[in-house]
């Protein structure tokens, strides 16, 4: 088995609303049933023995073993193997099926947490099967071994992770920024972005106070605030006198190191100051000398002002049962589940170095020693977890002095979240000079001591932290409204978001032609896929987003967002078919259901009432329907509006709403889109933008200003409908691709009072042989006269091949031949049809590249001008 392609969906997609990996394998040859290769089923479920947990199709715990016995192909084999894997290695994904694609190829889809976990474990297990089928021998522990090393080097650590499912469950959209810690929650301007749990409110001053100990200790002192007596050395010899002075012990640490490095308690003559000093100048250039605080260590978490967990902290440490030896003892206790590297799970494991060396030699032992039974055994002095300490909560306990004392110190140094530590003898008497001192203050203090406490209640500081990020009644997301379909998206894109800036909001668009922000292009091209969607959510800038979200994008890595406050789909019909294993119209459908799946439960679907395939999509459709219908005897409209439903649709000339009564919004001549009500798939387009703006809540009135003063010229609408006045003819350009698009746009056409209609056509070659004839036949029928072009970007077709079917369904259509010119170039054809086009024609483009196609347009009137110009200047001459 070869692996041909790997595709990730990192949004809803139309395999699940879950992110999944596809996975493209070819199986190189004749297909074997398991049962049919030796020792396969009996090494794979020894090397994997949770796969027999696996239900598979039968539904009930064992399945899959079944399967293998009574054989099943090695497509679906793997897509189990990837899901085993994944959970071995800490994931609990359950999503995954294997299909045949054609001839030797499969899609095995598979649902994922970690990217690149699932990448790795789908290698992982194509390698496996390969190496069974041989009858090789792999070492799996080693290489998921080395998958799980990677895995907590990109992992968001407990922290992260808790608030990404806090904000998640609140249903906050999450997006991880980069590979990193750093999380944006929400979308547009009521994004917040935190990095670990330093939030955007925080500071950077504050931030550098809280790095730099002696600072920090300065202005807790100026405070009034109870901090250790101590000073900064600069060499060895300033250290021991400051600890001689102080009277030992002491303690020496970096002045701006974290997690406990470097640090050193405890500190009793010279010769450890010494060994403590020159350590703790290894991650610092400063040194701090302090008294040694007599207490516990505690943690107290300050987030907005409110203390919401205290956590008593222990250092490493192993207890003896008078067998095994302290390296022992620790190799046993870091096989607790709940111990990782780093911060990969709540605790950390317990490393062996020269400073848990030292700690031993204190207490008068070392690695080999074997320890009584019950002795507790410190391989750290400092408490922190990320050298393998516990915690055991105290937030109970906390006296109220502490907590105030906790407040003020947050609020001294300007921190939004902070981790105060405190060393005193009991967290439940008021902290004095005399029982007790802040250590130190932490600007992004880990929680997964709060939330994972050894001993104690767990504490859900992540959801005190989304709290304060989104208070109560706050908004966290925007107004989202997609819109897909095959004819009018862009055009319904462009509308809605000139109603939603009518209403005043600052609106993000992305269409075929760009991103928008505010009418400002960020992004030139075709941007309707989920990055450029991602791009639009994440400016900072606006309060609404209006998205083009095609079929290529949905089909190449799902959507770009997580759930819309409206879904709007225009209509199905033939287009791209052939492509991408999209071959019938219910194919299509499918794929663009995706957008109204993705709905609020408060939201809205936006569905055309008049659409043979609305009935299908109906079905999926997620919030409330509203139908929009060019008829007001529409039956489905009718039976919604009687069982309560909303819906828009024309009624004598007007375009009405109906929500429990009827409201005029306005009378369709007084659309400039439709000119006059002569383009009919523009009064379509009109119902679907203000449905649209109805599900989000925008007012009538607003929503017909809008609609009144939206242009079907170059500002507004780019490229749909586009009316030049060329003197004595017009030029009329539209982005027409598919065989009803050009049929809509032929038919309006034919009501503008042309003499002629002469027709620019090309089609994407990139569509099956019989849609480009039909495209052909229809413009056979509608224009007199037909320049035939091609697009620069062929799409894997040979030169003048789509000219030629176009050319054959023209004549089919009627069209005598010799009406028929081919001009491959797009401009130059445009060219030839207005140098020949006679008073009163019509002259339609069906264009690949808009902007070029303008410049020809205005360059072929500037030169009349002059010419118009040059022949009065000849006549005045003359006369």
């Amino acid at each position: 088995m070869k692996i041909k392609e790997i595709r990730v969906y990192r949004g809803r997609n139309v395999y699940s609303h879950r992110p999944v990996i596809k996975m493209t394998v070819d199986i190189e040859g004749e297909e074997i049933p398991t049962k049919d290769i030796p020792g396969f089923n009996e090494t794979l479920l020894n090397l994997l023995p949770g796969l027999k947990k696996h239900t598979c199709s039968y539904g009930y715990e064992g399945g899959f073993a079944k399967r293998l016995e009574e054989g099943t192909y090695l497509p679906h084999v793997t897509e189990h193997i990837i899901l085993e894997l994944q959970n071995v290695l800490g994931y609990d994904v359950k999503f995954g099926r294997a299909r045949n694609v054609e001839g030797s190829l499969y899609n095995v889809i598979f649902e994922y947490s970690l990217e690149e976990c699932g990448i790795r474990a789908a290698k992982l297990a194509v390698d496996l099967v390969n190496k069974l089928i041989r009858g090789e021998k792999i070492d799996l522990e080693e290489k998921l071994e080395k998958i799980s090393n990677i895995i907590a080097e990109v992992e968001l650590g407990p922290s992260t992770m808790a608030i990404k499912m806090e904000a998640l469950k609140r249903g906050i959209p999450v997006t991880r920024v980069g590979n990193g810690s750093i999380l944006r929650l929400g979308y547009g301007k009521y994004q917040k972005i935190i990095e670990g749990t330093i939030s955007q409110n925080t500071s950077c001053i504050a931030v550098d106070i809280a790095s730099d100990k002696i600072l920090t200790k300065k202005i807790l002192k100026d405070h009034g605030l109870p901090v250790p007596e101590g000073d900064v050395a600069y060499n060895e010899e300033e250290a021991i006198s400051i600890a001689e002075e102080l009277g030992y012990p002491v303690v020496i640490k970096p002045y701006n190191g974290n997690q406990g490095k470097g640090v050193h308690l405890n500190i009793s003559n010279r010769e450890e100051v010494v060994i403590a000093y020159r350590n703790a100048k290894n991650y610092s250039d400063l040194v701090m000398v302090e008294k040694q605080v007599k207490g516990r260590h505690y943690r107290v978490l300050v987030v907005g002002e409110k203390v919401v967990a205290v956590a008593e902290r222990i250092p490493a440490h192993v207890i003896g049962d008078g067998v095994h030896t302290v390296k022992e003892l620790i190799e046993i206790e870091n096989k607790n589940p709940l111990r990782g590297n780093g911060h990969e799970k709540p605790l950390t494991k317990i490393t062996v170095d020269a400073v848990s060396k030292m700690v031993l030699q204190k207490q008068g032992l070392t690695l080999d020693d074997v320890p009584r039974k019950g002795r507790k055994v410190f391989l750290r002095e400092s408490a922190n977890l990320s050298t393998g300490g516990i915690a055991i909560d105290r937030t109970d306990e906390i006296h109220p002095h502490n907590i105030e004392i906790a407040v003020r110190a947050a609020k001294a140094i300007g921190l939004d979240i902070a981790g105060i530590d405190i060393t005193m003898e009991d967290i439940r008497k008021p902290l004095s000079a005399t029982n007790g001192a802040i250590i130190e203050i932490n600007a992004s203090p880990g929680i997964r001591m709060h939330h994972y406490p050894s001993k104690g209640k767990p504490r859900n500081v992540a959801k005190a932290i989304v709290d304060m990020l989104f208070p109560k009644g706050s908004k966290a997301t925007i107004p989202i409204v997609s819109i897909t379909g095959t004819n009018g998206k862009t055009t319904v894109t462009r509308m809605v978001a000139h109603i939603l800036k009518t209403y005043g909001y600052t609106v993000g668009m992305t269409t075929t032609d760009g991103i928008y922000i505010d009418d400002k292009c960020i992004y030139k091209g075709d941007n309707t896929g989920p990055k450029s969607a991602r791009t639009c959510l994440a400016d900072k800038n606006i309060d609404a987003a209006v998205l083009e979200t095609a079929r290529g994008g949905i089909l190449r890595e799902g959507l770009g967002y997580d759930l819309a406050d409206v879904g709007v789909i225009t209509n199905i019909s033939e287009d791209h078919l052939g492509i991408d294993g999209i071959n019938t119209l219910e194919d299509l459908a499918f794929v663009k259901a995706l957008v109204v799946e993705a709905v609020k439960d408060d939201g809205y679907s936006v569905l055309n009432a008049d659409d043979p395939m609305t009935p299908y999509l109906a079905k999926k459709a997620k919030g409330k329907i509203i139908y929009f219908s060019m008829y007001d005897n529409n039956l489905t409209v009718k039976r919604h509006i009687e069982n309560g439903g909303i819906a828009v649709y024309v009624k004598e000339g007007v375009i009405v709403i109906a929500n429990g009564q009827i409201v005029p919004v306005v009378r369709i001549e007084e659309i400039p889109a439709t000119l006059g009500g002569k383009v009919l798939h523009n009064i379509e387009n009109s119902l679907a933008a203000i449905a649209a703006s109805y599900g989000v809540k925008v007012p009538i009135n607003i929503i017909a200003k809008g609609i009144k003063t939206f242009y079907p010229d170059t500002t507004h609408n780019p490229g749909r409908f586009n009316l030049f006045n060329i003197g004595s003819f017009r030029v009329l350009v539209d982005y027409g691709h598919n065989v009803e698009g050009i049929k809509k746009v032929i038919e309006a056409a034919r009501k503008l009072d042309a003499n002629r209609l002469i027709g620019v056509i090309g089609v994407p070659g990139d569509r099956m042989d019989s849609s480009i004839f039909k495209v052909g036949e229809v413009c056979g029928k509608g224009f007199d006269f037909i320049y035939i072009k091609e697009d620069e970007d062929l799409r894997g077709r040979k030169q003048g091949e789509v000219a030629k079917i176009l050319e054959e369904g023209a004549i089919k259509g009627g069209m005598d031949k010799k009406n028929i010119k081919i001009i491959l170039k797009e401009t130059e054809a445009l060219k030839a049809a207005m140098h020949s086009a006679e008073a009163g024609d019509l002259i339609v483009v069906f264009y690949e590249k808009y902007e070029p196609l303008v410049k020809v347009i205005e360059e072929f009137v500037k030169n009349r001008q002059i010419k118009n110009m040059e022949d009065e200047n000849k006549v005045r001459a003359y006369s």
